[in-house]
Formats: structure tokens, sequence, C-alpha cells
């Protein structure tokens, strides 16, 4: 790096720096300079996030300026693969104190990527630290603190470095007693531990996570977080810490400690400030220890509404109609993590009153409803789906639902209740709303039970939903939109497709995501075609006939109205 008194003298005496580089450069007065170095010192941050934050020099334009000025490599860390970058090399303390990241070595000479290419300081803690030669790359302030929020510190430091926050796991005196008496209590209620996976918890709260995978392998330990549908590593904890953070995890979600070789089940709420959050918990043992996924159980979801799930307006009103009858039965199908169970519970909300008797069977209930009778199925003492259903008809229901049609005296008993004037709502994993009425018929349902029942069936799946802050048009070949399933009257030029850019604010261009669905009524031509044991394919050709439109038609519209790509539609609806 050529040091600071190689750029031309400032027009204050007083600047350094990358102060110095702007004013040289004139991309700032002196004065506005002197000013921003002062509140930063004030603020205790450095000048260069004073200088993005008042929006005196964009990232991009501020990188461009020091590499030109001080003659250094620039990287666009956007082209930069994060799992090829390098672990443990640099101190994750002084990573994130200087805003840095190790972008590689090469013999005794370590590459940084800084957007502060001028800190002396930085620099010296890095040689004394690392025994390497720092190297500077200049990269946008931005992008790096999006990488760094990406990699996350090792959680040996975090472990180290947690502070206790303002919030509980509710673990209950039968939990402290089951780990006094196995003579764990010292490994469980271990501080760092503790703290770290409550740090892993809030973090993924804050983060709009759905699940936490923390994976033990043979030589390392990972943490990682299903963000918008896609798995991102956050953390590779001391692969030490892998038995006592499961024996943790185990007590406050209320299983056997001392069970090792089986999988298991359980749940645990987080207590944060006011709030509280429920957490359903997995483990099951690989061949270097038990892996734990958890996932976030968000009450919230299932009172948003229908509006927020992303029908459009025909698909909504069927859906709407069907929910109001009296009797029959109505289908959700998609694979798992599809949103089926939110799309169900939006639908009991809104039946959800005083005078209406709701049950519902799961396994197990992931959202607590106030108002709904909601049991979960106990394999071992022989409460199952269809025991449950049994029991509720004795119970003078209205609406039941059931979690999952797994067996065919599921499927008998759910059908009958739909028969004999109750509303019944459930599950099934099939590809598409046509293809789940042959599937019960191979489960052994006869066809004039299904065609006399059924109401509706919807299939469904979720798309990442563009950044509305980075999105960009996009252009693409008449031919891809045509083979896509546009027809050359929706190719008029009065709309144009988007693609995924990135921001600081989203996750590769994406943020959250929306539902894409098949509505499909079960109309009298379908009615005969189910009577005589007609397959999928004929019962597709009906609905297309009825105007229901499929998935990839269903996830067009999202592409044209902007809400996701044309990528992402193909993806999830690629079958």
């Amino acid at each position: 790096m050529p040091p600071a008194d190689t750029v031309a003298e400032s027009p204050s005496s007083t600047l350094s720096g990358v102060a110095r580089v702007l004013v040289h450069a004139g991309k700032l007065t002196a004065k506005a300079a002197e000013d921003l170095a002062k509140s930063s010192k004030e603020r205790r941050v450095s000048f260069v996030s004073s200088v993005i934050a008042a929006g005196a020099v964009q990232p991009s334009e501020l990188a461009h300026t020091l590499s030109s000025v001080l003659a250094l490599p620039l990287l666009d860390l956007n082209t930069v693969d994060a799992q090829k970058l390098p672990r443990n090399v640099l101190d994750g303390k002084i990573a994130a104190q200087y805003q840095l990241i190790a972008l590689g070595k090469r013999g005794n000479r370590l590459f940084i990527g800084a957007a502060d290419p001028t800190d002396q300081e930085a620099a010296e803690r890095i040689k004394f630290a690392t025994q390497l030669t720092p190297e500077w790359v200049v990269v946008e302030y931005d992008k790096l603190l999006r990488q760094i929020e990406n990699q996350g510190a090792s959680a040996s430091e975090v472990i180290e470095s947690m502070a206790s926050g303002d919030f509980e796991f509710d673990v209950t005196e039968d939990d402290a007693q089951a780990a006094e008496a196995n003579d764990i209590s010292v490994d469980v209620e271990d501080a760092p531990v503790v703290r770290f996976l409550q740090k892993m918890l809030i973090d993924a709260i804050n983060m709009r996570a759905s699940d936490l995978h923390f994976e033990p392998y043979e030589y390392n330990y990972r943490v990682r977080f299903r963000i918008d549908g896609e798995l991102r590593e956050i953390t590779q904890p001391p692969i030490a810490i892998k038995e006592k953070l499961a024996s943790r995890i185990k007590v406050i979600s209320r299983m056997d400690i001392s069970e090792k070789r089986v999988p298991q089940d359980g749940r645990m709420k987080l207590k944060f400030g006011t709030k509280a959050i429920d957490f359903r918990v997995s483990t099951l043992p690989t061949l270097f220890g038990e892996k734990v996924v958890i996932r976030i159980l968000d009450p919230s979801s299932a009172k948003l509404g229908i509006e927020a799930l992303g029908y459009e307006k025909i698909e909504k009103e069927r859906l709407l109609t069907c929910i109001q009858r009296p009797y029959g039965m109505i289908l959700v199908t998609g694979p798992t993590g599809s949103g089926k169970t939110v799309s169900l519970y939006t639908c009991l909300n809104l039946l959800n009153q005083p005078g209406v008797n709701i049950a519902t069977v799961e396994d197990p209930a992931e959202i607590n409803l106030p108002g709904i009778n909601q049991v979960n199925v106990n394999d071992r003492a022989g409460l199952t789906f269809a025991a449950a259903l049994k029991s509720f008809l004795r119970q003078d229901p209205d609406i039941i639902m059931v979690g999952e049609i797994r067996d065919l005296e599921t499927a008998d008993i759910a059908l009958k209740a739909a028969q004999t004037g109750h509303l019944v709502m459930s599950t099934l994993h099939t590809n598409d709303a046509p293809s789940t009425l042959t599937r019960l018929m191979n489960m052994g349902v006869a066809p004039f039970n299904i065609a006399s029942s059924v109401l509706l069936i919807t299939a469904q799946r979720l798309a990442r939903r563009l950044c509305e802050n980075c999105k960009t048009p996009a252009e693409y070949p008449r031919e891809a939109l045509l083979k896509a399933g546009y027809q050359p009257t929706d190719l008029d030029g009065s709309w144009k497709p988007y693609r995924a850019v990135g921001c600081s604010t989203c996750n590769n261009g994406y943020k959250g995501r929306v539902g894409l669905y098949q509505v499909m009524p079960i109309t009298e031509a379908m009615q005969r075609i189910i009577l005589s044991e007609g397959s999928a394919l004929d019962i597709a050709q009906q609905a297309q006939a009825d105007g229901v439109r499929d998935l990839r038609q269903a996830g067009l519209i999202k592409v044209k109205t902007g809400m996701t790509t044309l990528e992402e539609v193909i993806t999830v609806t690629n079958e």
C-alpha cells in the first residue's frame, strides 16, 4: 500500500486517510470532510461508515476513487464465492472491529478486502496477529458488510465475546431435575454454550430464518440457517461443543437426554421480552454425533390474512367460497416447507367464531390458535390420526382439520366425516392438484367417496420474492418466454420481467417469499372423470378447460407483476 505521503497535499492538513483522499479527488470539500471526521470520532464509528451513512459518497464511487488514487486493486465481492474464502486465518475480533475480510493467502502475504485501506492501525494489528504482510484490496463498503454478516464470526469468538441478553428459555422444574438425575447439569448449564444457543436463535429470528441446522462432521461442526428457502452457512463452532449443545437443546425441548441412538422430536419456547416464540426440535443420530434441526414457528404468520398469502383474485374467491360450505373436504397439497400449514391455519382463523366448534389433530401442532381445540398425535400412546378423528366425531365438531392424510384408515374416516355434515381440511404430499385425486384412489379410497366428498384441492409452492430496493428490469429472448409458458398475446410489451441483483438489505436479490397456487374446485365434469377412474392427466385437462391455472401459469403471473423472477418460477415449478 502506498504511504499516505504519496497522496498530494489536501486543502486541510488536519485530514488523513480516506478523508484526505476524498478531498484531494474533489469528492468532498475540506469542511464537509472535517465535519464527518469529527462526527465519526464522537460516535466512535469509522470515517467510511459516516461518509456512506450521510450519503456524501456512494459505496461504489468511494471504492473506485480509493482504488484509483491509491493504485490498489478493486474487487467486486458479489463475484466471490463466500464458501471458498479462507477461515480462521484472520481473528474474528479484528475483522469485526476494523471491518475487514480475508480474501486469500500467498506465501507470507495475506490479501485483505477493506473499504478503508489507509488504516495503518489495522495493518499493524493484522501483521502482529498473523505474522503475515497484509496486501490491501479495495471493496465496496455495503458489499463488505453483507459478506461479513454472511460469513459470521467463528463461534469460539461469539462464545467469548457474547454478553447475556434479555431472554430466557421456558424450562420446567421437571426438566432441571431430569438433568440432575442424568448427572449432566454441568454440561447442560455450561454458560458459554447456553449463550451461544441463545445467540443463534436470536440471530435466526432477526434474519427471518425458518430453520436452524446444527450439523456435526468428523473434523468440523457447522450451523446453517434456512433463509427464504435457501440454506446459508452462518458459523463453524468448535467441534468440542457438539455434545453439550445437543444436551442443552434436549433438556429444554423435553427429550430423553440419555438416548442418543434414535431420532427424537420435541418443542421449546424462547421468551424474548414480552414475546414468546415456539420452536419445533428434531434430533437425528449421524455418524459423528446428533444433528439437530430447529424450526421456528411463527404464530403471526397464521394471522396475516388471506391477502398476504399471494392468492390471485379468482383463486381467493374459489377458496373463500368453499370454506364457507357447511360440509365437504378441502385438501392442500405440496412438498414439505411449501406453506401448507399456514394456508390451513389462515382458513381456520377466518372460520374461528364463537359459534363454531373447530378441532385439529396434527403431528405436532405447529401454531397455537386460541378458540381451536388442538390435539397432538402420540403414536406410542395409540393416539393416531385415525383414533383422534374417531374421537372428534363424538365431540360435536363443525370443522375438523387433519394435519396429514397418510393412510387409508385416516382417509376413509375423514371422507366419511365430510359426507356427514362436517367441513374437513387436510394436507397430502403430491406434486399438483390433479394427482391428489389419483393418489387417494391408489390408497384404496372408493372413487364415489372421493367424488361426493372433495370440494376443492389447492396445490402450492413458495417462490422467493424480489427485493423492491434493487430489482432491475431484465431482457429475455421472446423464444425463452414462450418456452417458459407465456402465450404470444402475453408478450405485447405492456410489462417487463425483473431480475435479482442484490443489495445490503436482501439475500442475493430476494427478500421474503410469495405463494404460487393452483386452486381446483371439483366440478361435475371432474366428478364424472373420478367415477370412471380417469387418470391425473384427464383431470388436469378438465381443470384447464374449467379455467384452473397450473402452478407454472400461476408463477408466470407473479413474474408479470414483478414479484419474482422467471428463473425462480422455472426452478420451483420444474416437474
